[in-house]
């Protein structure tokens, strides 16, 4: 199991620097996908790595997590979970046979850790909370699996059983909002990364309690405003969706996928999601693709959304599309990747290994299932693309590159050492995988 000021001006300078590192800024990786959806624009990687061959650095990260690496510039930015304890690697695959999380030790350390992006080298780390283990968790999700985000000068870090921490560039606390813990399904624990827009950091925490979705204040960590939700767990990344008519806080959840505002307010709902809601949407400006596949359902839907939705917009049983719904394909959703929108085409990984691509426009499947690997039959990083490449990660660290178009190609794998469920960064034509204990960076000599 585990990518706001509102006067006029305020609004041009949200899209500017909104779109600063997601109009092919190779030098940065903010957030989770990059904020981008995993597109990362003018990256070259290399087309060949291993354990020892291009290899800029990889240095050891203590603890447990599985949050995605972050880059500004010069700086590479992970969190962690320490709790001083061994700690074991989880098995690979799906655990559809064991769904009780468990308690994996009494005491443990929320940690920031920033590393020379030249280097590798840790240039501080600080603890953001210390304390005993607050619940129970998925024997694959951590302590620490939400990926922090950068504006390049500050860092926010969530550990959703404690809060928002934000720190400096240098390692100075500059404000934290902590709210506790809150149960989730099962015992599983959060998942789900802040999000970075503007001058706001937004944080949807949805569990067994108090869900809800806030806004901070990036500079002062003030809370603007925040509404609770009618949801349970989840573990999705929200979008924030600039399209064609405004912009929107999307959600996506077991009971309702919502839209809201930047002030808050509910702009429209959809049901039908299937039963455990994981992947983060992907969207241009003229459409929003929202998706949900647990395995054991037979409804695992992707939705392709069009700008300007009000009120409920779910579809009847016998529907695949509306007025604002393009079109419905109620068994292609992934489980835990998220899907990758390139140009004209969607991209769905889907857990066991497989890669299909879908018309964006139509959802007509351009190529169906294709499988990267018979060995390769666990996925949990969502994929990327640079180049005309896509990159699929596997759980066990191996890396297939396919190429990007109407016609499946491999082209290649690499393999490093060590289990990963990390999404990778892209930045500055490297490529910062982090693997069970270590971090690493990849570039092409």
């Amino acid at each position: 199991m585990i990518c706001q000021s509102h006067m006029l001006l305020g609004f041009a300078a949200i899209a500017l620097i909104s779109h600063i590192a997601c109009a092919g800024d190779a030098d940065h990786w903010p957030q989770f996908r990059g904020g981008c959806g995993g597109v990362a624009d003018g990256a070259k990687l290399p087309l060949v790595w291993s354990a020892t061959t291009n290899v800029v650095w990889k240095t050891a990260i203590p603890g447990k997590s599985w949050s995605s690496p972050v880059v500004w510039g010069g700086k590479v930015f992970v969190t962690s979970a320490v709790s001083g304890q061994a700690v074991e690697p989880p098995r690979k695959g799906l655990y559809v046979w064991r769904f009780w999380g468990t308690r994996e030790a009494d005491e443990y350390r929320c940690v920031i850790y920033c590393l020379d992006f030249a280097t590798g080298k840790v240039l501080w780390e600080r603890v953001a909370h210390r304390g005993a283990v607050p619940g129970a968790i998925h024997m694959k999700n951590s302590y620490a699996s939400e990926t922090p985000a950068t504006d390049g000068e500050r860092v926010f870090a969530c550990f959703g059983n404690v809060g928002l921490f934000c720190y400096d560039m240098d390692g100075r606390e500059v404000w934290s909002q902590k709210w506790g813990f809150f149960p989730t399904r099962l015992g599983w624990g959060p998942a789900a990364s802040p999000v970075l827009h503007g001058d706001r950091v937004y944080v949807v925490n949805d569990n067994e309690k108090a869900s809800f979705l806030a806004a901070f204040d990036k500079r002062t960590g003030k809370q603007l405003w925040r509404v609770q939700r009618d949801e349970p767990s989840n573990w999705a990344t929200p979008l924030v969706w600039e399209n064609e008519k405004r912009t929107e806080i999307i959600t996506p959840g077991r009971g309702k996928v919502r839209s809201y505002d930047l002030a808050g307010r509910l702009l429209w709902e959809l049901s039908g999601m299937s039963d455990i809601v994981i992947p983060t949407p992907a969207a241009n400006r003229s459409l929003l693709f929202v998706s949900s596949g647990y395995v054991s359902n037979s409804l695992r839907p992707v939705y392709a959304i069009r700008p300007g939705a009000s009120g409920d917009i779910s579809l009847k049983d016998d529907q695949t599309s509306n007025q604002f719904i393009a079109w419905c394909d109620r068994k292609a959703g992934p489980y835990n990747p998220s899907p990758l929108l390139c140009g004209d085409y969607l991209y769905v990984l889907y857990d066991k290994g497989f890669l299909a691509c879908y018309d964006a426009k139509t959802g007509k499947p351009v190529y169906g299932r294709q499988r990267l690997s018979a060995s390769a039959t666990a996925f949990t990083a969502s994929p990327w693309v640079c180049d005309g490449k896509i990159y699929c990660l596997s759980e066990d660290g191996e890396t297939f590159i396919v190429q990007a178009g109407p016609e499946f190609k491999l082209l290649g794998s690499n393999r490093l050492d060590g289990m990963t469920l990390a999404t990778p960064a892209v930045a500055r034509d490297s490529l910062v995988i982090r693997t069970f204990s270590k971090l690493w960076r990849i570039q092409g000599r």
